[in-house]
């Protein structure tokens, strides 16, 4: 009977001084990806803790590997609303582990099928998420996810740690010198703020006294300066800040 040939897996300390070194968020993705296959994971996440406005794992996610198929559809289909997993990460500061069925078990059966569905396709159906915290304060986890058996104790801990320390370089990756969005004009914040309230461009142009061109280009701005993709998540993270209420 063939033995599994086990992958060589640097010492922790080593891991920890590799994440420490990172200069750059390709740094911190490369690492990441390293470390889910050394765990013999499928994917990681990491996220900003979302609040209670947030409506897409897409608009909280930092960095992750996860298949662009099933992001997409997982926000498709409904279902970072009332995820147990997104409302575990909000009310604790405690490391978890999950089996994907369990998770889910009190979700509606249209959505707990779709979960399932999903994460059995992409061999996602097992895997923790560990609570981080950045110097500003600011609340997170990374989440690596896969079909292995659950992680042991011994693992809990290393990938915790191995998390809070690649959460910490991420935000001075980010902040050599200020936190994105230190450098907002009153304009772009108004603007920031209209949209939150679910105001189109065209609204706003009118509210503002502003044409519609003028009211996009400080929104395509504030959502660089804030290093989002788009105005959405834009939103998200000058709310996460208190930037715009």
């Amino acid at each position: 009977m063939l033995e599994r040939t086990e992958v060589y897996k640097p010492s922790h300390d080593c891991l920890l001084k590799e994440i420490s070194a990172a200069t750059t968020q390709f740094d911190v993705l490369r690492f990441l990806k390293k470390t889910t296959e050394l765990y013999r994971s499928r994917a990681f996440i990491v996220l900003k803790v979302p609040n209670r406005t947030a409506s897409a794992l897409q608009s909280v996610s930092v960095i992750n590997s996860w298949p662009s198929e099933l992001l997409s559809r997982y926000d498709a289909e409904g279902l970072f609303h009332d995820s147990p997993t997104i409302a575990q990460i909000r009310s604790s500061t405690l490391p978890f582990s999950y089996e994907i069925a369990k998770l889910n078990e009190k979700r509606s059966p249209e959505k707990k099928t779709k979960i399932i569905e999903l994460s059995e396709k992409f061999g996602m159906s097992r895997g923790a998420y560990f609570p981080v915290c950045d110097p500003g304060g600011e609340r997170g986890s990374v989440g690596f996810s896969g079909s292995r058996e659950p992680f042991t104790a011994a693992e809990m801990l290393e990938l915790h740690m191995i998390s809070t320390f690649a959460f910490d370089r991420l935000y001075k990756i980010s902040s050599p010198g200020q936190r994105a969005g230190d450098d907002l004009t009153q304009r772009e914040i108004d603007c920031l703020n209209w949209t939150a309230a679910g105001k189109t461009s065209l609204e706003i142009s009118n509210i503002l006294s502003l044409s519609e061109h003028t009211v996009n280009h400080y929104l395509n701005r504030a959502a660089k300066k804030l290093d989002a993709v788009n105005r959405t998540q834009a939103v998200a993270k000058a709310m996460r800040m208190g930037i715009i209420s």
